[in-house]
């Protein structure tokens, strides 16, 4: 499974307008609020904001990925939102954020949750798939992005 195929045009924002963490997390979720595959999405909501109550996922190098896991989905959803403007994310290097992928996992599937996190984790450690990303303009670009640089990768 790919990124860039979960990532469709209406899950991708390239204006998150928003300045602060609790802020771009529900953005994030509003992406996603109505994707057939939310079964609860109250409940996707609380196991995102507990996933980062237990420590930012603000992960540093201007990214973050917030995530949950919840048997209120039917399937992985992911989305993605950038802003030109710094978010502050309480990140764990203290820079602010301008890259966001929200990740919603199902509970019983920890495993691949986990091969997820870790691809996207791989994926953004490059400055140059990081800058491509921030200087986007459109979902389409967003997306043709991700599938280049998982290329770079084998399939899950």
């Amino acid at each position: 499974m790919r990124i860039s195929d979960l990532l469709t045009p209406e899950l991708i924002t390239t204006e998150l307008p928003v300045t602060d963490k609790n802020q771009v997390i529900e953005a994030m979720l509003k992406l996603i609020e109505n994707d057939p595959r939310v079964i609860d999405f109250q409940k996707v909501r609380q196991s995102v904001f507990d996933r980062e109550k237990v420590m930012s996922t603000g992960v540093g190098k201007n990214f973050a990925i917030p995530h949950g896991k919840t048997d209120s989905i039917s399937d992985l959803i992911i989305a993605f939102g950038k802003s030109d403007e710094p978010i502050n994310y309480s990140s764990l290097d203290g820079q602010p954020v301008y890259l966001v992928l929200l990740m919603v996992g199902k509970e019983n599937n920890v495993s691949f949750n986990i091969k997820i996190l870790s691809r996207v984790s791989r994926m953004m450690s490059n400055d140059q798939f990081r800058e491509k990303l921030r200087l986007a303009a459109s979902a389409d670009e967003i997306r043709t992005i991700f599938s280049e640089e998982e290329s770079k990768f084998f399939d899950l």
